[in-house]
């Protein structure tokens, strides 16, 4: 992929079908899952129109979409300010290691930082070792908690 200028810019409408490949895409290279697609497309639908949830970010090269990552909030009484939680990072393929994910994390931190944020998190599959380092390299730190969940939305 070339490496051309990567521009960050705020997700919209009618990126609504790249956001869903790419989330589809990723929980199947990560976690070998395949979304329920009306489910996927319903929930990005969500996020796009209700801005208080939380946002994707887009990176394009040459006026073509390359990668994503979505914001969602989280407050922290302890902190008395929202985290902002990194979720759905997905870069094609051809694009990796060449700076988009960069390019997303910093536009992140800068808008999080300008916002009052209390700081970023995000969540990483315990054995993608890649993905940690590209993390790491960006100054985030693993955390001594471990994730808990119960999904209601489990099959």
């Amino acid at each position: 992929m070339n490496t051309t200028t990567t521009q960050i810019r705020d997700a919209r409408p009618d990126d609504h079908g790249f956001l869903v490949e790419c989330a589809a895409a990723m929980a199947l290279e990560t976690e070998h899952r395949r979304l329920d697609p009306a489910r996927l497309a319903r929930g990005v639908r969500t996020l796009l129109a209700e801005p208080a949830r939380g946002f994707y970010l887009l990176a394009e090269r040459a006026g073509q979409r390359v990668g994503t990552l979505m914001v969602t909030y989280e407050w922290s009484d302890w902190r008395g300010g929202d985290f902002w939680w990194i979720q759905s990072v997905y870069v094609l393929p051809a694009a990796r290691q060449t700076g988009v994910y960069r390019a997303l994390h910093q536009t992140t931190r800068e808008r999080a930082r300008g916002a009052g944020a209390a700081g970023l998190r995000l969540y990483v599959e315990r054995d993608n070792a890649r993905a940690q380092a590209t993390y790491a390299a960006q100054g985030m730190q693993r955390t001594p908690y471990a994730l808990f969940e119960e999904d209601f939305t489990a099959a």
